[in-house]
């Protein structure tokens, strides 16, 4: 399946913000988020999915910049993706305290990391809703909200697109109920 576009929304800003339906191992922008643990062992789901595309170039890059603490970012080579770096980020589990902090956190330093590199291109998964636990809906929520306010409020200087890129039809379907009221 090919990347599709789902929704697109352009900031005041002129910041690109899209909903992509389809394989964030695929995706040709200059960062892609992966929704890791705090050791960065990428053994399964999307981490799992990066490294064996990507090899293990990054998993190798990981090992010697963990561990990472929830809400917080790190950036590694991309091997050999499409995308130019990985910046791994560490969202909380579905039940942990403060959860909407801490992936809002996660979200914010994502985007912070990128954007202090001079990236101008970022796609980032669902971040916590897979074996995480978190519930999809609240997350969209939180994601849509945290990129929205990043984008309107911080100093962003180097962002041009932002892109959530999501798989699962059923998710993609959450994401754009919530749309509109995040953009």
């Amino acid at each position: 399946m090919m990347n599709r576009i789902v929704l697109e929304k352009t900031t005041e800003q002129g910041c690109r913000v899209q909903l992509v339906q389809g394989d964030l191992t695929e995706e040709a922008v200059d960062a892609i988020v992966n929704a890791a643990n705090s050791q960065l062992a990428h053994g399964g789901g999307v981490a799992g999915a990066i490294v064996r595309k990507g090899g293990q170039v990054i998993q190798e890059e990981s090992w010697r910049v963990a561990p990472v603490p929830v809400g917080h970012a790190v950036i590694t080579s991309a091997g050999s993706l499409k995308a130019r770096y990985v910046i791994h980020t560490v969202g909380p589990r579905g039940g942990e305290p403060q959860r909407e902090d801490k992936l809002s956190s996660a979200v914010q330093s994502s985007l912070e990391l990128a954007d202090s590199k001079g990236l101008t291109t970022i796609s980032l998964p669902a971040i916590s809703t897979g074996i995480f636990g978190y519930p999809m809906d609240e997350a969209a929520e939180v994601i849509l909200r945290t990129i929205s306010n990043f984008l309107a409020y911080e100093q962003n200087r180097s962002i041009e697109a932002v892109r959530i890129c999501i798989f699962d039809e059923n998710a993609v379907d959450v994401f754009s109920r919530i749309w509109d009221s995040a953009f």
